[in-house]
């Protein structure tokens, strides 16, 4: 038998199908190493600090030492993840000095140094809206979301404005209390380009890290001191001034206090309607912050405070809130509290007014402030106030 009769037949169309299967094999191979090498490895948040480190170095070195630049870890709560990913990214705050000629030349070069560094490890920025004096912007590998960069700008306008020499001007102070708990009501609070006061509350979350932001802005920073109310007045603090205390443990929990709100200058009294009527306890407290060289706000949460007699027999300087403007958190409730404000600063010379991150509050303040000076007011940090 012929062998060549065992062999298969090659038909005209059976023929091209022989070089068809290893050509397949071939693109299917070069398809799958593409696909490979286009998908990036995850960083890891090691690897995330460790470019963390080369931005904060590359902002530094930009504009030398004319900036204070810092560091906030931020990871989503435990057993969360934002968009289904374990997500570690890093806060930086990048703060150019205030009054500095060339500050947008600074900011500019901020800004062409910290996105060499990206680029070097394939980041990709994602601008985010700002607000007065601050430049926001993201990084990101692909969807993951790296690194959040902070530039603050602090305004000029955020300095009270002298008046001049013999002009009487009535003078308004104003205090936000409640900060510390989360980063949404400061972050409103800082769209703000006025010379705010801002009281933050220890021991919490972001007791620090506001604190700092604030003075690097510009605002001025207070304890909100947490005290004591009568008949269950509001949620305690966990830790708080409490009547009965001796003035030892006084000292000790005020210390603990300030070193959760670095760059206090000033106190003022967190709900306390028990506490600051108790004079034994306000004996004990004024003598504490007179050694600091702090100032006193009575935030008056009772009519029956001795707070501030005590702080002038201490020779703490003191100063007493007149209005609080919102018990009824509406922009127009708010507005009237501010005329209210207005009124008390021209009759008496000066008034303090307190008031919380609210979003009527703010949105009150961002009509009622640009205004005040053209009638007559100057807006001032409260400690211009305190006697």
């Amino acid at each position: 038998m012929n062998s060549s009769a065992a062999q298969p037949s090659c038909g005209r169309l059976a023929c091209p199908y022989r070089f068809l299967s290893p050509l397949l094999v071939l693109l299917l191979a070069v398809i799958l190493i593409s696909s490979v090498g286009c998908r990036k490895k995850q960083l890891t948040p090691v690897e995330i600090r460790t470019i963390t480190r080369e931005l904060v170095f590359a902002a530094k070195n930009a504009i030398a030492d004319n900036a204070e630049v810092g560091i906030r870890p931020e990871s989503p709560p435990a057993g969360r993840s934002a968009r289904g990913q374990d997500e570690h990214a890093d806060h930086i705050y990048i703060t150019l000095q205030a009054g500095r000629s060339g500050q947008e030349a600074a900011l500019a070069a901020v800004e062409d140094a910290l996105n060499l560094v990206a680029k070097r490890h394939e980041l990709k920025r994602i601008d985010r809206p700002g607000a007065a004096g601050l430049v926001r912007f993201d990084y990101r590998q692909g969807q993951r979301f790296t690194h959040a960069i902070h530039i603050i700008t602090p305004l000029a306008s955020l300095r009270p404005v002298p008046s001049r020499p013999g002009a009487f001007r009535g003078r308004l102070a104003i205090i936000i209390d409640d900060l510390g708990y989360d980063r949404g009501p400061a972050d409103a609070l800082f769209g703000l380009p006025f010379p705010l006061t801002v009281s933050v509350l220890p021991n919490l979350p972001h007791s620090s890290d506001i604190a700092k932001e604030a003075h690097r802005r510009g605002y001025q920073v207070m304890l909100h001191l947490p005290m004591e109310s009568a008949n269950g007045g509001g949620k305690p603090e966990a830790v708080e001034l409490r009547a009965g205390m001796q003035p030892a443990e006084v000292t000790r929990l005020l210390a603990g206090m300030l070193d959760t709100v670095p760059y206090a200058a000033g106190v003022n009294n967190h709900q306390g309607s028990l506490a600051t009527a108790d004079e034994k306890l306000m004996g004990a407290i004024m003598p504490a912050l007179r050694e600091k060289n702090l100032f006193f706000i009575d935030s008056r949460t009772t009519t029956a405070t001795v707070a501030y007699d005590a702080a002038i027999r201490a020779g703490v300087p003191a100063a007493s809130r007149k209005v609080f403007l919102d018990g009824t958190p509406t922009v127009k409730a708010v507005r009237r509290q501010l005329a209210l404000a207005e009124r008390n600063a021209r009759k008496d010379g000066f008034a303090i007014a307190i008031g919380h991150p609210h979003p009527a509050t703010l949105q009150a303040l961002q009509n009622f402030l640009p205004q005040l000076r053209a009638r007559g007011l100057d807006l001032v940090f409260v400690s211009e106030v305190v006697h």
